[in-house]
């Protein structure tokens, strides 16, 4: 004979919705415990690679640098970086060396030119353009100075008599900004020839023989520009940041013991003076979001390890008559217990395994744009182990529990009295008091960015908040459709028998309906405050740094463009326009051209449907005043203008406007001012929906003055808002899970009500009721479950979220505040498959009606 628990893995397969329920709770347990793991440590990934964006690519590791160098000491400091760069992991140094301004350079026969020399290791002549000529040993000149004198390749200057190399090469001068290859050399390497310069031209040598060989015939004692540095791969992740970092600070360390071995200790400066902070910020970074997810989290996977202890008294339950016999045979608790980790254990570890892989396979989709740390992939691989081994010692320990109280002790009606207290007990006003609780942490949430602090400090009850709404919310319509099922009694609409059938399906499995519809309305609510409050927050990046700037860049320049003495280069004449500024009388004045402001600025971020009637209605003169668009507006702004303009006269209001932000401002139209009242704006600016880059060289090229520029993505400061919104990507993920949690539980409820089903429409059928009828009705009774989940489930999500995207808003000091994204396509998708759940779930039940057999109705 073989045993029970030899046979446990077969037996199993006679009830597959049990298998297929343990499988899926066990799943969706460690899919969210790997998933918290793994989100934290991509936020980390995700910021490091944001403040690798930002900074030099040479500035990842290790600096050294000084200005006015003696030249006779480099070759003892890059001999020392040299010697020790490869024991820390780093490779060739690039050594970068520009010397002071050398006047009396003579290119064919005139003595006046003023250039630097110039040169950079290993890929400095591949940063750049090479126009004419060849890489053979010489000088590279800038094209602007040998096209604008005519100085070819093969001109052999000199330099106060002195012979120099000759030019072998015509480059492409570096602009400002230069290429990020040549950022950190931005002082010696780059000319702006439109802030009075006195350089001519940057001249650097092909190779590093050249440049020595003439710095030593001139006789040059100090090098006034000498920068080492290093080109490492940028880091994916937090921990080969924060290794980078301490093998930068080794190197450091050694070159500076070896230098003061020499007597040259403090001959340069010596650190990593920008990714040190780019280091610390992702380490807070990735702190901050665990530290907010982590309740979550946690209360998740209890919740699934809650469930696995469900699916043991359902298997105890279904097994109760085999389990009493073996245990009269002699079979003790824990044998038991082993019987049901002999069935369901194999599903469970299956499950289990499945959403760990897909936690991490999924990470691109749910999580922040980074990698995960190798090490936090192992603690998210023992976050699942260890969920796995919660989940079957507590399968095993339930059913053991159970068959010691009831076949060893014989008690078996107390569990019912404490189930029952359990269900009367107001749980919606713990959760209530949480709520409340984590409204009053929110208020203070972000101050410290306004302090200097770039990231906001992290509550993690603040940021339980809006879920623990939603749960009270999902908690009290679930008290009160119990309360509305239990006296639903007395309903009486035999009039329409399928409302009536469907109320009276309803009241009679109230355990498992109010079960749905509190994980349907919490997934509903919780995936409507995670999409929102994310989303918002991204889109307050895009408008605060939009209205800041006033377009993608803003370019400030000088009169002759704003006069219309130099035209818009042709490159920009579709996406700019140009704006003028006037300050002085405690209100901003912005002097716009009507006819292109709505091409070049960010008017999509302004609201309202109305701003080209707007300005076409200051376009118009007013003999009265100064037809203007005034904005946020307050009781102390007043009608006067600066530099004499005629007062004020209103043609409409603006709570936001691009550049003016919130601020007292007005909006004047530069067709309603004179040539002299024009002529005595101070400033001009430039915007654009072009890039920067772009923008600025054809400006340059057309010789229009520019100093000051910034574009959207240097405005801000982006990581605290997507600090914000990849914690709450966490909690739309929840959201997510719940909601197939609570598709699958409506549809087992179907299915678990088969043979009820069965039986009770096969005789409402014999008694006349149409098929199409008996549809109606479970469609009645599906729809009135499902759309109360998603009406309360979205009405409080989109009202939490919209309450909560202001407080959550890390920039609160810039306007506009943080508002909530349109709702309607997350209302319309919930919608859309909410229908679809409801008819699939509705053909289910109708197709047990017509499937069944007659047996099969006699045993119901």
């Amino acid at each position: 004979m073989t045993k029970p628990w030899r046979a446990a893995p077969r037996a199993a397969l006679s009830s597959p919705l049990t298998l297929i329920v343990a499988a899926v709770t066990s799943l969706l347990a460690c899919f969210l415990g790997t998933a918290a793991v793994l989100q934290a440590s991509a936020a980390g990934g995700a910021a490091v690679r944001y403040q690798t964006g930002i900074t030099c690519p040479d500035s990842y590791g290790p600096m050294f640098g000084k200005g006015n160098m003696p030249v006779r000491d480099i070759p003892a400091v890059t001999g020392a970086i040299r010697r020790h760069a490869a024991a820390h992991g780093f490779g060739a140094p690039v050594v970068g060396q520009f010397t002071n301004v050398l006047r009396g350079t003579e290119f064919n026969g005139d003595p006046h030119y003023k250039i630097r020399l110039g040169y950079r290791d290993q890929a400095g002549l591949d940063s750049l353009t090479l126009q004419q000529g060849t890489r053979a040993p010489g000088l590279w000149l800038g094209n602007v100075v040998a096209d604008a004198e005519h100085i070819g390749v093969g001109t052999k200057p000199s330099l106060q008599g002195v012979p120099l190399p000759p030019v072998t090469g015509i480059y492409r001068d570096l602009l400002d900004p230069p290429p990020r290859w040549w950022c950190s050399q931005q002082s010696g390497a780059v000319i702006d020839r439109l802030v009075d310069d006195p350089i001519d031209s940057i001249v650097f040598a092909t190779d590093g023989k050249t440049f020595d060989d003439t710095i030593k015939a001139i006789g040059l004692p100090t090098m006034q520009y000498f920068h080492v540095s290093f080109y490492e791969p940028a880091p994916a992740t937090l921990s080969a940041a924060e290794d980078l970092l301490q093998r930068s600070k080794d190197l450091v360390a050694d070159v500076r013991a070896d230098l003061t071995a020499q007597g040259l200790g403090s001959l340069i400066a010596a650190d990593v003076p920008d990714f040190g902070r780019s280091v610390q910020i992702s380490r807070q970074a990735q702190d901050n979001v665990f530290v907010s997810i982590l309740p979550l989290a946690l209360i998740s996977v209890l919740v699934g390890c809650a469930g696995l202890g469900t699916v043991a008294l359902q298997w105890y339950q279904r097994r109760h008559a085999q389990l009493r016999l073996l245990s009269a045979r002699g079979s003790g608790p824990a044998a038991l217990g082993g019987l049901a980790v002999a069935e369901l254990g194999l599903p469970i570890l299956l499950g289990g395994a499945v959403g760990a892989l897909a936690a991490r396979l999924l990470l691109g989709v749910y999580g922040p744009p980074g990698a995960p740390d190798p090490s936090a992939e192992l603690r998210a691989a023992g976050v699942a182990a260890g969920t796995l081994a919660v989940s079957v010692v507590l399968l095993a320990l339930v059913v053991a529990v159970r068959v010691h109280r009831e076949f060893e002790l014989g008690r078996v009606r107390r569990g019912g009295n404490r189930v029952r207290v359990l269900a009367y007990f107001p749980w919606e006003l713990a959760t209530a008091g949480m709520a409340w609780l984590g409204w009053t942490r929110l208020a203070h949430y972000g101050t410290t960015s306004r302090l200097g602090n770039p990231l906001p400090q992290v509550d993690p009850l603040a940021l339980t908040y809006p879920v623990f709404v939603v749960l009270t919310v999902g908690l009290l319509t679930a008290r009160l459709a119990w309360l509305a099922l239990h006296a639903s009694h007395r309903a009486r609409f035999w009039s329409r028998p399928a409302l009536q059938l469907a109320i009276r399906r309803l009241a009679g499995a109230r355990a498992p309906v109010t079960g749905v519809l509190v994980i349907g309305t919490l997934a509903i609510g919780t995936l409507a405050t995670g999409i929102g409050i994310a989303n918002g927050q991204e889109e307050a990046l895009d408008t605060k740094s939009a209205i800041f700037v006033g377009s993608n860049a803003r370019l400030d320049t000088d009169s002759p463009i704003g006069m219309g003495q130099v035209a818009m280069p042709a490159a920009m004449a579709g996406t700019s326009t140009v704006v003028g500024e006037l300050t002085g009388t405690g209100s901003v004045v912005l002097v716009v051209d009507p006819a292109t402001f709505t091409r070049g600025a960010a008017v999509d971020r302004v609201p309202g449907d109305d701003l080209a009637g707007l300005l076409e209605r200051i376009s118009r003169p007013d003999p009265r005043g100064t037809p203007v668009i005034r904005v946020g507006h307050t009781a102390k702004q007043n009608t006067k203008l600066p530099d004499d303009l005629p007062d004020a006269i209103v043609a409409g209001d603006l709570p936001v406007f691009p550049m003016i932000g919130t601020s007292p401002g007005y909006v004047v139209s530069r067709t309603v001012l004179s040539h002299a009242q024009l002529d005595g704006i101070p400033k001009w600016s430039v915007l654009t929906t072009a890039p920067m880059a772009e923008a600025t060289t054809a400006l340059r090229a057309a010789g229009v003055f520019i100093p000051n520029r910034i574009s959207r993505e240097s405005a801000l400061d982006g990581l605290p808002f997507f600090v914000v919104s990849w914690t709450f990507s966490f909690v739309a993920l929840l959201g997510a899970v719940l909601g197939v949690v609570a598709v699958l539980a409506l549809l087992v409820a179907v299915e678990v009500r088969r043979r009820q089903n069965a039986l009770a429409g096969a005789l409402v059928l014999r008694m006349g009721m149409r098929p199409r009828t008996l549809l109606a009705s479970h469609l009645m009774e599906l729809g009135a479950l499902s759309g109360l989940a998603i009406v309360v489930g979205v009405v409080c999500g989109v009202s939490v979220a919209g309450l909560s995207v202001p407080r959550f808003d890390p920039a609160t000091f810039l306007a506009p505040r943080s508002e909530l994204p349109d709702p309607l396509p997350f209302v319309l998708t919930v919608v859309v498959i909410g229908v679809a759940v409801v008819a699939l779930a509705g053909w289910i039940a109708v197709r047990s009606v017509r499937t069944a057999r007659t047996a099969e109705l006699i045993r119901a």
